[in-house]
């Protein structure tokens, strides 16, 4: 029998490569700095701040969670003197149809079958705590059906990430201390998590000492203890995202986890997404 916290990270596995096209893909980058957005990060936030509105760097920095404040402050809020939020949430969507009808066949076929269940899901999960989710799940629902997949997939991928941020706070870990942590499970290049969050070389080595004096590192990585403390957090994440899936009777979950990884698979196939990434998103077996 699957427990909960399997059946949550599979469904995760499925969905999360839809959403990440508006990360890596070509289409999606060249989307952001046709709006006038200078350079790949002032892209990025906007595009993932975009449903909140004109928020200030504060707000991000607190909802995001892991990137250091000196980068937030670098591209916010002055991202908004170059497009408008919802000039930026059009384009976002629009560019990921793109790049999933041209990677995918079935695109189309599969966001008709899977745009009532995900929008049952949405509209059934409370936004209480979770600001991202909240915020997309709020938001306008594209007409195009490739585009209106994308924004359901991109809205219970931010509930799960509120969710791991919960999680993580719950824990007592900050998100430099998150990325520190992965990073030694993951055997990730430092660079990848560290620089692609805005955090010093120095920022990090106080991190990964705080983290050995209390236990949870050495050396070598992982100690016992900090092993123990990341399946906590995974599996309390888990547990904060299935509840969610839950308006659906098992076998409809079956069949939206079915068909999220009949789209999510020539993502994986095509290489729009880079393995490893600073996600952490292992390869969807396929």
């Amino acid at each position: 029998m699957t427990s909960t916290s399997e059946r949550a990270r599979a469904i995760w596995h499925a969905l999360e490569p839809i959403h990440a096209v508006t990360y890596f893909s070509r289409e999606c980058r060249h989307g952001m700095k046709d709006l006038g957005l200078p350079g790949f990060w002032m892209g990025y936030f906007a595009s993932r701040a975009a449903p909140m509105g004109r928020v200030s760097a504060g707000t991000v920095e607190a909802v995001f969670y892991n990137f250091a404040p000196t980068m937030v402050a670098a591209n916010v809020p002055s991202v908004w003197d170059h497009a408008e939020p919802e000039q930026v949430l059009a384009a976002r969507s629009e560019a990921a149809a793109c790049v999933l009808r041209n990677i995918s066949s079935e695109a189309d076929e599969v966001a008709e079958r899977l745009a009532e269940p995900l929008r049952t899901v949405v509209e059934a999960a409370p936004t209480s705590g979770r600001p991202l989710f909240a915020a997309n799940a709020r938001a306008a629902v594209p007409t195009d059906p490739v585009e209106a997949l994308w924004q359901l997939t991109t809205t219970l991928r931010e509930h799960r990430g509120d969710g791991h941020n919960i999680a993580l706070a719950s824990a007592g870990i900050d998100g430099l201390s998150a990325h520190v942590l992965a990073r030694a499970q993951l055997d990730l290049p430092v660079e990848m998590l560290r620089d692609n969050r805005g955090w010093t070389a120095e920022e990090w080595t106080a991190a990964a000492e705080r983290l050995t004096a209390l236990g949870l590192m050495s050396d070598d990585g992982l100690t016992a203890e900090g092993a123990e403390l990341k399946r906590h957090i995974e599996a309390h994440t888990d547990e904060l995202a299935m509840p969610a899936w839950r308006v659906l009777p098992d076998w409809q979950i079956t069949e939206v986890e079915s068909d999220l990884r009949r789209l999510a698979a020539p993502v994986i196939y095509s290489e729009t997404i880079p393995y490893p990434n600073p996600m952490g998103l292992p390869r969807l077996e396929v």
